[in-house]
């Protein structure tokens, strides 16, 4: 099942290339916000799927081209990220020490909405390709023989970066910013992926492919990141874990750019970016400045900070 937000925050389930509005099926959940309803729903789901279900098989629905989609976890309470989690296809020896980092809540947002730049002097901004998991009950020092049964669903993740700020301690600075973690279209229930640790990740900036990798190639598999994660704090309902990126198709993100991501399985994901400075950056991924012996980034070549 395929659960999405539309319009002004009506719960709705994708059938084909249209949305059924299941609002009313779920009114009875106590909530104030958005995302107090897709967690509680999340937490008691079992006793919700047969009456979505059987709206979904008496609906046709609407073309999700004529509503707004909107961000599927619009709050949620924690938005985990691995970190280094990749093996970057053959080219590390061994997997990096597992670690991790949160994003704010305000970090999110959806389908159609901007990555807005900030006015900091990053060295370059970029977005992160990633699988998320949903967790789906409350998880507290879970086993990785059981991790499995604490996930919900999936949905694409962008973790989005300003690198190379100025100081000692900034990496919060870099990856926490308003807007730096686009999700979306929907979250797809678990039981629709067979194997999430053997998925194709693409990126494309501007019809251009970027990103493209597998999740086989993590170094910390999912079962062993949820084990991780929960060792240290509690995951709730509606929660995100993204699992980490390959980097070698990192590039910079910059005004105008449109960036679509899709986790196969997943949908596609499409989301602008948008810089007041309208500064500029070359179009070269780390891979491709690798191959010609340059180190990191495209260096910026225009604008405030160049």
């Amino acid at each position: 099942m395929k659960l999405l937000f539309f319009n002004n925050f009506q719960l709705g389930v994708l059938k084909g290339d249209n949305v059924v509005d299941v609002t009313d099926i779920v009114s009875d959940i106590p909530h104030l916000e958005p995302q107090q309803l897709i967690s509680g729903l999340i937490a008691d789901f079992d006793s919700y799927k047969s009456n979505l279900e059987a709206a979904i098989n008496s609906s046709d629905g609407i073309p999700i081209s004529d509503v707004r989609v909107r961000p599927p976890l619009p709050k949620p309470t924690n938005i985990d990220c691995m970190a280094v989690n990749y093996m970057e296809n053959g080219t590390r020896d061994e997997p990096a020490e597992i670690n991790a980092f949160q994003k704010s809540a305000y970090a999110i947002i959806g389908p159609g909405d901007s990555m807005v730049l900030p006015d900091a002097p990053a060295t370059v901004f970029e977005g992160e390709a990633e699988l998320a998991l949903v967790i789906g009950k409350t998880a507290t020092n879970v086993k990785a023989a059981d991790a499995f049964d604490y996930i919900f669903g999936y949905t694409n993740f962008i973790d989005g970066s300003a690198r190379g700020l100025p100081g000692a301690n900034v990496f919060h600075a870099m990856k926490s910013r308003d807007t730096f973690a686009p999700i979306g279209p929907y979250i797809i229930t678990a039981d629709e992926i067979d194997d999430p640790q053997n998925l194709r990740v693409q990126l494309w900036n501007n019809g251009v492919l970027k990103q493209d990798f597998n999740t086989d190639d993590m170094g910390h598999n999912i079962a062993r990141c949820i084990e991780f994660i929960t060792s240290i704090h509690t995951l709730e309902p509606g929660d995100i874990l993204a699992t980490g990126t390959n980097h070698r198709g990192l590039n910079p993100f910059q005004d105008g750019d449109l960036i679509e991501l899709e986790v196969e399985g997943l949908g596609r994901l499409s989301f602008n970016v948008k810089d007041d400075l309208k500064r500029g950056w070359g179009r070269e991924t780390h891979l491709e400045r690798e191959e010609k012996g340059l180190p990191g980034s495209s260096p910026q070549q225009s604008g405030k900070y160049s």
